[in-house]
């Protein structure tokens, strides 16, 4: 059974990708609960989410065009605390295949490495937008949220998903 639920569906412009559910998370049965994550703000502060939303509202995400999930739906923990077979990058695969967002967006280096690696045979180049696509759908890789990545941090990034987020819904409203 997964830790947290994927909140997936069909028509969604972007949906969000991390490594696996933090020891807060799992707890509080919740994406991104931990106290020093940024990852709530950063959908709100990028113009991804109209306000801010709290861990507890996940459910709400479609509600916004926007889909959440893990590389890892078993384990939960710091990345360097997970099985070396915690990653099924072929069932992401499967899941961006099946539900066709817009785009997917890491929220880190380290699941975007190993998924393109493993699913896609890629290398990750930086921050921002892959060349690598899964079909239709654009791949892009955010700095991680978390507290423990702080010093990586940068908010550009995801202001920029967040604009083009914003366009291809308005791109979808207006039936092109």
């Amino acid at each position: 059974m997964s830790i947290l639920p994927d909140i997936l569906e069909p028509g969604l412009t972007t949906v969000f990708c991390g490594s696996a559910a933090s020891s807060a998370s799992a707890r509080l049965g919740a994406y991104y609960a931990g106290p020093g994550n940024r990852f709530w703000s950063a959908l709100f502060e990028a113009g991804l989410t109209p306000s801010l939303l709290a861990p507890s509202q996940f459910r709400l995400l479609p509600d916004f065009s926007i889909g959440i999930t893990d590389l890892a739906k078993h384990e939960s923990g710091m990345d360097i605390a997970l099985s070396s077979n915690a990653y099924d990058a072929g069932a992401l695969l499967t899941k961006i295949k099946t539900y066709k967002p817009r785009h997917l967006a890491f929220t880190g280096k380290r699941p975007a490495g190993i998924f393109l690696l493993e699913a896609l045979g890629a290398t990750l180049k930086d921050y921002g937008e892959q060349p690598e696509t899964i079909g239709a759908t654009r791949i892009f890789v955010m700095p991680s949220p978390s507290g423990a990545a702080r010093r990586w941090w940068s908010l550009e990034p995801w202001t920029r998903l967040g604009a083009i987020h914003q366009a291809a819904i308005r791109e979808q409203g207006s039936g092109k």
